[in-house]
């Protein structure tokens, strides 16, 4: 019998409950269970003393929360719910509209279904086989877009389908499939169009799609930290190891019920994000981190990596390419780097690193070697797009790696700079006495008019408001529309 036994549990969306998890906490506390960790499709994996688990699946099961036990047949369901209210604007979609999908979904999937806003990137789009992505421009319909199981492309129907009809809409396509499995399941030359000829589209609301569905570039918000947004807070927990302790999330869970917060959201960045926080309450926030020594504010090049779930080696590669990034000051900004380390995995990435064994003998290998493949525009809801470098042993692969992120860099010069030319004399700094000051809100570091910017090629004399929509924090590379204005006199007070 094995020692310990590997559990998953889905929580759909990535939403849960304060209350509910706070229970599964101690049930995992009693089994001796200390640390648990969020995987990339939004559900909570932990590793149980196997002689222990029984009173554990005993409370899932009366709780209704779906699980296996060293098995992944059942995927998890990816929406961007984290995001809402936080990273996205101008939008349909609220939280209670993913709430009423999920609610209608009364069957396990089998196969990857991704429910994804069209006005963010935080969240992968296209990484389901059954995906659906909301109109940008038609509240209430979606656009269906199918990958077939073990195959890499996507294709999209002509037609739009209404919200209430996507959780019944995705058991057909399902059904279709594994009834279907020599047309459509592990094959290739699968057929998209001859597939969505098989739907019975009478049976749903749908209507023309006048276009595409239009993919957003990829821009990956700071996802951790504590945040003001409008008149609240929101909070971001990242873990370098990606495990959380279990007192910590109970902790957590306790505030949540304290503070009347309903829910809280994993994310497919294996971190966890808490929304709707009170001014009144931001201290006992604060507190949890400290008590906890929970670190905040880590690296954009740390942040933008995406590894296997349960892979220790990837996490340790990650660990290795990142200190190798930090070492050399490179940017990462506006780029996802995977990790692959499996087969069968699949990874979210602009940028992938793919190991693979040489002389493979019994599951081992000698030794191995990596590629790196980037993804179409670098954009990873595009799926990866060609080969950068091949057949690297480990000691080249950093330096490589810096070389893919260049390139990326490399198609941004022909972008022609607003400024540029426009200063035509020296100006003294007293000529911008008036001028405001802004600064970042996540790391505090000032943008002053007087100096601008040299790092970043913004120079002296250079308003805030002239600034470039791309213009990140020399920093922590937070947007421009992420600093604040604030006064002299509030400054000098800061560091006093």
């Amino acid at each position: 019998m094995r020692k310990y036994s590997k559990i998953k549990i889905n929580f759909a969306g990535g939403i849960i409950s304060p209350g509910l998890l706070y229970q599964l906490l101690e049930h995992l506390e009693h089994a001796g269970v200390q640390q648990v960790s969020f995987g990339l499709r939004q559900q909570l994996l932990t590793n149980c003393p196997t002689r222990k688990i029984k009173p554990l699946t005993t409370f899932l099961e009366q709780s209704n929360l779906f699980y296996e036990i060293n098995n992944d047949a059942f995927p998890n369901i990816v929406t961007s719910c984290p995001a809402e209210d936080i990273f996205i604007a101008h939008t349909w979609l609220s939280e209670g509209t993913y709430k009423d999908i999920l609610n209608a979904i009364d069957y396990p999937p089998r196969f990857k279904i991704n429910i994804s806003d069209s006005h963010q990137s935080f969240t992968p789009l296209l990484t389901g086989n059954i995906n659906w992505v909301a109109s940008a421009s038609v509240p209430h319909f979606w656009h269906l877009l199918i990958r077939f199981p073990k195959t890499n492309t996507i294709y999209e129907w002509d037609k739009m389908v209404y919200t209430n009809d996507i959780a019944r809409l995705s058991k057909e396509i399902e059904a279709l499939i594994l009834n279907n499995k020599t047309l459509f399941y592990d094959q290739p030359g699968a057929d998209g169009t001859t597939f969505f000829l098989r739907i019975q589209e009478k049976q749903y609301i749908t209507k023309p799609a006048e276009q595409r569905a239009v993919l957003p570039e990829f821009n990956l918000p700071y996802y951790e930290g504590l945040h003001k947004h409008n008149n609240r807070y929101w909070l971001g927990v990242y873990r370098r190891d990606e495990l959380f302790p279990v007192a910590f999330l109970k902790d957590l869970c306790s505030i949540c019920l304290q503070t009347k917060i309903g829910q809280l959201c994993s994310t497919p960045w294996k971190s966890v994000i808490v929304k709707g926080i009170e001014e009144k309450d931001k201290h006992l926030w604060n507190a949890l981190l400290n008590i906890h020594t929970i670190n905040m504010r880590h690296a954009a090049n740390e942040l933008n990596f995406q590894v296997e779930d349960n892979n220790s080696k990837a996490t340790r590669l990650k660990q290795y390419l990142v200190k190798e990034l930090n070492n050399t000051d490179t940017r990462t900004f506006g780029l996802c780097i995977g990790i692959k380390t499996r087969k069968k995995s699949e990874i979210f990435s602009s940028i992938l690193v793919k190991r693979k064994p040489v002389l493979p003998i019994r599951g081992y290998a000698l030794f191995y070697l990596y590629d790196i493949l980037c993804a179409h525009d670098y954009n990873p809801n595009k799926r990866t797009g060609y080969i950068f470098r091949s057949n690297l042993p480990r000691f080249l692969l950093a330096g490589n790696l810096r070389k893919s992120l260049a390139a990326f860099y490399d198609q941004c010069t022909h972008q022609e700079l607003p400024f540029r030319g426009s200063v035509t004399s020296p100006v003294t700094a007293s000529a911008f006495t008036e001028e405001p000051i802004y600064q970042c809100a996540h790391c505090l570091t000032v943008y002053d008019a007087t100096t601008g910017d040299p790092e970043n090629g913004i120079p002296a004399g250079t308003a805030f408001a002239t600034l470039p929509h791309t213009y990140t924090c020399s920093l922590c590379e937070a947007n421009k529309d992420q600093f604040i204005k604030i006064e002299q006199e509030s400054l000098n007070r800061q560091y006093l």
